[in-house]
Parts: C-alpha cells; sequence; structure tokens
C-alpha cells in the first residue's frame, strides 16, 4: 500500500511540474507574443480584401483554408526555420527582422501615399475570363504568401523577446503563439466578412423593429468599420516596421536612429512625463521613421523589385 502511494505522489508531483511548465509557456508566450500585437492588427485588417466580390457561401471556407495556409507556414515552416537560425546563425535574426520591418515600412507607406494621391488599389485579381473556383484559388495563394511575411515578423519577433532556456521550452512558446495568434486573427476576419450578412438576415427576417433596425445600421456601417481598420492596420505596420528597424539597427550598434528618435521624444515631452503619454511620443515617432524609410524604399521596390516579379508579383498585374 505504502508503495502505491508513493506512486500517486510521484504522479501528483509530475502532474505539478506538467501543469506549472505548461503556466510558464502561456506566460512567456503571452509577453512574447504582445510585442506583436501590431503585425496581428495589420494581418487581420488585411486579409478580408481577399474574400471581397465573391459569393458569401465561399467567404467562411476561404478565410478557413488562408488560416490553415497560415497555420502550416507557422508550425512547419517557420518555427523550426527561426530555431536553427538561433541556434546556427544568432547574427541573421537581426538582418531578418529588419528586412521584415522594411516590407512594413514600405507596405504602409505606399497605402498612405495612394490615399494622398487617389491611386486605385489593384487588390486581387478579379479578372472575368477565369472561373470562380481558379480566381478562389489566386485568393487563397495571395492571402497565404501575404500572410507568410507577416506570419515571420510576429515568429521572429516573438523569438526574439523569449527569454526562457531550453531549445523545446522556446519551441513551445513559439507554438503556442503560432496558434493562439492565427485562431485569434481568422476568427476576427471570420467576423468581420459575415457581419453584414447577418445585419442583412436580421434586417430581413427579425420579428422586433429594433432588431431589423439594427441590421440595416450593420449592413451600412460595416464599409467605414472595414476602412476604420484598414487605416488601424496601416498606422500598426508603419509603427511596428519603424519600431523594428529601429531597435534592430540599434541592437547592431547603429544606434543615431534610436539615440534621435528618444531625444525627441524627452523633448516634446518635457520631464516628469507618465509613461504612456512617453510611449505613445516614441511610438509616433517610430511610424514617422517608418513613413519615410518606407517613401524611400518605395522607388528602389517599383524599379528594382517588381520587373523581377518574385518579392511582389501581385503588383505586376
Amino acid at each position: 500500500m505504502s508503495g502505491f502511494l508513493a506512486v500517486l505522489d510521484d504522479v501528483a508531483a509530475i502532474a505539478k511540474l506538467a501543469a506549472a511548465q505548461v503556466d510558464d509557456i502561456v506566460a512567456h508566450a503571452a509577453k512574447a507574443g504582445g510585442k506583436s500585437a501590431g503585425v496581428v492588427i495589420d494581418d487581420a485588417a488585411v486579409t478580408p480584401k481577399y474574400v471581397t466580390g465573391l459569393p458569401a457561401a465561399r467567404e467562411i471556407p476561404i478565410v478557413a483554408k488562408i488560416a490553415a495556409g497560415s497555420l502550416i507556414s507557422k508550425l512547419v515552416i517557420l518555427l523550426p526555420g527561426l530555431l536553427l537560425l538561433q541556434a546556427f546563425a544568432p547574427w541573421a535574426i537581426a538582418p531578418l527582422l529588419i528586412l521584415g520591418g522594411c516590407y512594413l515600412c514600405f507596405e504602409g507607406a505606399e497605402k498612405i501615399w495612394h490615399a494622398l494621391t487617389g491611386h486605385k488599389e489593384k487588390g486581387p485579381q478579379q479578372a472575368k475570363t477565369i472561373s470562380a473556383a481558379h480566381l478562389e484559388e489566386q485568393r487563397v495563394k495571395g492571402a497565404i504568401k501575404t500572410d507568410f511575411i507577416l506570419s515571420a515578423e510576429i515568429m521572429t519577433i516573438a523569438l526574439s523577446t523569449i527569454d526562457v532556456d531550453g531549445l523545446w521550452m522556446r519551441a513551445a512558446v513559439l507554438a503556442v503563439i503560432a496558434v493562439s495568434f492565427t485562431a485569434l486573427i481568422y476568427g476576427v476576419v471570420a467576423v468581420l466578412v459575415k457581419i453584414d450578412d447577418f445585419g442583412l438576415y436580421l434586417s430581413k427576417s427579425a420579428s422586433l423593429g429594433s432588431l431589423r433596425a439594427l441590421g440595416r445600421g450593420l449592413v451600412v456601417a460595416m464599409p467605414t468599420v472595414l476602412k476604420v481598420i484598414s487605416v488601424i492596420g496601416t498606422a500598426a505596420m508603419l509603427w511596428v516596421g519603424g519600431n523594428i528597424v529601429v531597435h534592430s539597427l540599434h541592437t547592431l550598434h547603429l544606434s543615431w536612429p534610436h539615440e534621435l528618435i528618444t531625444s525627441i521624444a524627452s523633448a516634446v515631452t518635457g520631464e516628469g512625463a507618465s509613461a504612456t503619454v512617453s510611449w505613445i511620443a516614441t511610438a509616433f515617432l517610430d511610424a514617422v521613421f517608418g513613413f519615410l524609410l518606407g517613401s524611400i524604399l518605395m522607388p528602389v521596390v517599383h524599379v528594382l523589385l517588381v520587373p523581377i516579379g518574385v518579392l511582389f508579383p501581385e503588383k505586376n498585374n
């Protein structure tokens, strides 16, 4: 009997240790994932355009396909690839972050310049000569390709902020981030693309006049809501992209952008400013830096990279 009780004690101890490790993994994932919040907003803001103009019945299946592709990218390609880089070429993490930050700055700056000049973005291809199935396939491939870049940023930022020892613990934290962020992003996207359908249903089928009015309001409001989300996504791109580049350059001992932004933020907010005010000022200056960097990169991308059609094939349509 005493031996049986000892075994139960061992099982209980193992269970407690496992529970503690799970708690540690979740806590570290939440901490590391918080640094990637801006990219998550951008990812959720970008994706809805890939289902516009397609039958309502296909919206959720398309979102599910994109989410599955995103999860495969994170777990099968990015997670092991980044862990290998960190193990054998840690010096490559900062340059990769800079490249990803430059991409975000370019995309954000291009969106702003298009808005200022009245340029109409082409968006996903909608040629009338191709079948609905082929169009859906193109949309899914385009969305997964865009998501891959944003997912790489999310995972790289998260990896750079994970402060746990052990390969398997880091892998577990990254896996939690991959699954939770994918569920969050595409759960939000699924809700966004179906709200107008839900509003239309209420406006036609609800028994109460107040519910029918709510439905009509949802249908009318959704285009504006999506525009607001797009603006937030653009701001997040510039802020996150600028911050990534500035911080990564600082780690590579090219510190003048970081020092310049810090000194301007301090001068603007003054001594004794709260942490929140200082953060807002720094984030704004990071976004300004991101916009300026992205504006410089625009001619480089369009003259040198777009004609090649490898990194930005959708801009060569």
